[in-house]
């Protein structure tokens, strides 16, 4: 039974409280002051306090800090907007002015209460989500990301540069995030660059901002990313396109806090926790002359390598349950459910675009799916064959990937079928329906452009 304990000194007030609240089912407990309610026995058992502003010795309001995460009403004949000010300043979560009616009292008991159990509620719901998943919005039970959860609790609190590597749409900034809002300085601002999407000759403006005039288009002085995050975290992503010149400018902030706009006379300290993100070969950058090998130094004094999904043993139908229900959610569907046959092809498939692309191919079989039952055919999964899967695992028989009606014909590879697939619509989509149609980022369609070597159309 719910308990409530009232703190008034008019014995007349304090009786008819309790006779109104016991007939709506609620266990009263009375003080005429804030000693003797501090004397009660069973004060830790308390769900709300209503205590008057004015009491003989010590104010109502000190009702607030008797019990921790128990609310506290304020009530008072005194009825201003200041008293009623000062009271929720201090931490009251309501204020109620006498004479009140019963229905008026009744409505507030109700309604705190209710609030209150839903904070409860949600603070259980989020320890429990941290103890299972200590990266919000990462998902997994493997050993491989068990280790990751592990690094970030040792990494997130401390100051250090990170540096995050794996392959596309596992979830680099995911972990960048948790390790800002874990750190000291999640109450300052998180900015993010993201390296690839920015021309060459606009990343050292974007980075250190310009003074008027510091070249053609300049029209006035502008503040970079890193100034920006001043105080906070700066998360690089894709730090592995960054010009060579840019790097030893980057250096430089890392190794003395100081930046100086392009076109400035005057360097300006700045206090910026770096986080980096790539998903390429940084040290093979470095023997070619690609990388600076004192920023790459620089960059992993402390590294988090981020799985595969192909790699994630167990982890696929956990993720996709959990997919699952979220785009259900997102796209209004009622709950749906994945047959054995669609979590079979999920875990013979060796997931290219890891989590990104699960999450794809699974809004794309809630978006199509016409019952409660989601097949295999839904999913439109075709594993490939050989070493171009990914993954050691994948038969040598397994079906190829089939595009129907290219010209360059059929048992395409998935690399074949990417590659036929984008040449042949790229003259009628835009980058994004492209992607889309892939089930892949706009980022990861660019990326792998560029790995195999595939132009725009003109």
């Amino acid at each position: 039974m719910t308990r409530i304990l009232v703190v008034e000194d008019e014995a007349v007030i304090r009786s008819a409280l309790r006779r109104l609240l016991e007939r709506h089912g609620y266990e009263v407990m009375e003080s005429a002051s804030m000693e003797q309610a501090r004397d009660l026995e069973d004060l830790p058992g308390t769900d709300l306090i209503i205590a008057d502003l004015r009491l003989p010795g010590a104010p109502g309001t000190d009702a607030i800090h008797l019990l921790d995460d128990v609310p506290v009403l304020i009530m008072t004949s005194f009825a201003s907007v200041r008293s009623a000010v000062e009271s929720m300043k201090q931490g009251a979560v309501d204020y109620i002015a006498k004479p009140f009616s019963h229905d008026e009292m009744l409505m507030s008991v109700e309604r705190i209460l209710g609030e209150n159990r839903t904070r409860r509620q949600n603070r259980a719901l989020k320890s429990d989500l941290a103890r299972a998943y200590p990266v919000a919005g990462m998902v997994g039970s493997s050993s491989a990301m068990q280790e990751v959860f592990a690094r970030v609790d040792k990494v997130a609190p401390t100051d250090a540069t990170v540096l995050i590597v794996g392959e596309s749409g596992t979830g680099k900034e995911l972990v960048a995030r948790a390790l800002h809002e874990r750190s000291e300085r999640k109450g300052a601002p998180m900015i993010t660059m993201n390296c690839a999407a920015i021309p060459s000759s606009l990343m050292e403006s974007d980075l250190f901002g310009h003074e008027k005039g510091a070249f053609t288009g300049a029209i006035g002085a502008k503040e970079g990313v890193i100034e920006t995050a001043d105080g906070g975290t700066l998360f690089l992503d894709e730090i592995g396109e960054l010009p060579l010149e840019v790097q030893a400018r980057l250096l430089r902030v890392l190794e003395d806090g100081e930046i100086r706009r392009v076109g400035a006379a005057r360097t300006k300290r700045v206090d910026v926790r770096l986080l980096a993100a790539t998903h390429r070969d940084v040290p093979k950058m470095v023997t070619e002359n690609a990388f600076r090998e004192d920023l790459y130094f620089r960059l992993r004094v402390m590294e988090i390598h981020l799985p595969p999904l192909r790699e994630r043993d167990g982890d696929i139908h956990e993720l996709a349950e959990v997919l699952l229900a979220k785009s259900c959610e997102r796209l209004h569907k009622p709950p749906l459910t994945l047959d054995a046959a669609a979590l079979a092809a999920m875990q013979a498939y060796p997931w290219p675009g890891n989590v990104r692309e699960l999450e794809h191919a699974i809004e794309r079989a809630v978006i199509l799916c016409d019952g409660e039952i989601i097949g295999p055919e839904l999913l439109a999964l075709d594993a490939p064959r050989g070493p171009s899967a990914g993954s050691a695992g994948t038969p040598a028989d397994a079906p190829r990937t089939t595009l129907a009606g290219n010209s360059a014909g059929t048992d395409l590879s998935l690399e074949e079928y990417f590659k036929a697939f984008v040449q042949e619509h790229q003259g009628e989509m835009t980058e994004t329906q492209l992607a889309e149609r892939l089930g892949i980022s706009r980022k990861a369609l660019w990326e792998r452009r560029q790995r195999l070597g595939i132009p725009k159309s003109r």
